[in-house]
């Protein structure tokens, strides 16, 4: 593929393996899990690893479309597009998913690209879970073994005692699918990588086989050229936040998982209107790209509504282009973090955030990764945590936002520890895992010919 500003001149002659990555969202789609493979292009050849995508074409996905994710993406980089079948038709039966219409052309396209070049490893790197059963096949018909990528739970039980309203759109049939298509990837992976340790945790203990595989918990990284490539491109997005106003911002999914940290954050809010309303009238909560889905409602707004605090929080659920987020993140006057209930949950999106770096309050449950990397890497951040059993503390929040009206927007100082979770570096952790495989794979082959 073209690179419109090539990142790295690397030599070729170190690389000695070909690694073929299964992500059926990719540049121009503007999709939260294509992020992880297109930070780690410019890297892979340098340690070592040739690298060919495989993916859907865009035309036939309905994520929105950013062609700038297109202009970081390394010349050397063999990109392979496949069809899927029409969701128009396929969303009548309920398969609307993209991994669902483009099974059988991945399944044919890659028995052709495994027939005919000579790949060590298989990575799929996707939250469309259900084309990783193809892994299994894969290593049966051309003996490669594969790793799976999981930016997010396959088969989960989070939503199972929810009330109706808070799960997601058909959730009853997308549960059952996961239960039964995801074992027949797993019991033949290789190795995991995931951005939650938890999320390791659980499938070891579901799968006896993934007990010794190689595995590794890897965040996404923080990719400097994105923030130089937003600010080129700065002219092109429109304002988002209003002026007059101290804006603190979110740029990311919402939820009702999301509304134990926010009750705490609303309702301190509503105490500063109360108690100093001069004050504290001068703040504006943005919550930006809220829902993925194209006629996605609120999930924030409703909240704040039922607190008392919507003149004062804005929610625009569309999402916005990922440049468009970098670049409102630094208009922004303040950063606001908000957690799930979910204590496997980790925020990818605070390395981005991090990159320009602003005042920050991030609300997490406490044993969410995010809390140690933030208190790592970010001095002067405001870490506030709560348990499964108590709400994070209003009065702590309360001074933050505070301290915030009155003009005290003393940022971030990122600390020399950052550097451990750069796109760079987190590409070297992901390939010490591929290696391991591998080496797994030659201990076996040895073992069997004795």
């Amino acid at each position: 593929m073209k690179s419109f500003s090539p990142l790295l001149k690397i030599s070729l002659e170190r690389v000695n393996n070909k690694l073929l990555i299964i992500s059926p969202y990719f540049p121009p789609s503007n999709a939260a899990d294509m992020h992880r493979v297109r930070m780690s292009l410019p890297y892979f050849t340098e340690f070592g690893w040739e690298v060919t995508v495989v993916t859907v074409d865009p035309a036939y996905s309905e994520m929105a479309k950013d062609d700038l994710l297109l202009e970081n993406i390394p010349e050397n980089i063999t990109v392979v597009t496949v069809r899927a079948l029409n969701s128009k038709w396929t969303s009548k039966l309920g398969l609307g998913s993209l991994a669902l219409r483009s099974l059988p052309y991945y399944l044919k396209a890659v028995n052709k690209l495994l027939t005919a070049g000579t790949y060590q490893l298989i990575y799929f790197s996707t939250t469309q879970f259900p084309v990783c059963i193809l892994g299994a096949y894969w290593k049966r018909k051309f003996g490669i073994p594969y790793i799976i990528d999981m930016q997010d739970p396959w088969h989960s039980d989070y939503y199972r005692d929810k009330p109706k309203d808070q799960r997601p759109p058909k959730y009853w049939l997308s549960h059952r699918m996961h239960k039964y298509l995801e074992p027949k990837a797993m019991r033949q992976a290789d190795g995991l990588i995931s951005v939650s340790g938890g999320y390791i945790a659980d499938l070891k203990k579901r799968y006896e086989n993934l007990k010794d595989v190689p595995a590794s918990t890897i965040t996404f990284g923080a990719f400097p050229p994105d923030l130089e490539t937003s600010l080129r491109h700065e002219t092109q997005f429109e304002t988002l936040l209003a002026g007059g106003f101290i804006n603190i911002v979110y740029i990311g999914r919402g939820g009702m998982d999301m509304h134990k940290a926010l009750t705490s954050v609303f309702v301190a809010l509503k105490n500063g209107l109360d108690n100093e309303p001069e004050c504290f009238r001068k703040l504006r909560l943005n919550f930006i790209g809220t829902s993925y889905a194209r006629s996605g409602g609120c999930t924030i707004l409703p909240l704040a509504q039922k607190i008392g605090v919507d003149k004062n929080v804005i929610e625009m659920p569309k999402r916005i282009s990922y440049y468009h987020t970098l670049l409102t993140l630094k208009q922004a006057d303040a950063i606001l973090i908000p957690g799930s209930d979910d204590e496997k949950y980790t925020a990818s999106k605070i390395y981005p955030y991090l990159l320009n770096p602003k005042p920050l309050l991030a609300v997490f449950n406490k044993n969410s990764s995010a809390v140690s990397v933030l208190k790592e890497c970010a001095e002067d951040a405001h870490v506030v945590t709560f348990s499964n059993n108590e709400g994070p503390p209003v009065h702590e929040i309360y001074m933050v936002l505070r301290n915030w009206a009155n003009g005290q927007l003393t940022p971030v100082t990122i600390t020399p520890a950052f550097e451990k979770y750069s796109a760079r570096n987190l590409t070297r952790e992901q390939v010490n895992v591929f290696n391991a495989v591998l080496q797994r794979k030659e201990s076996f082959s040895f073992g069997s010919k004795k």
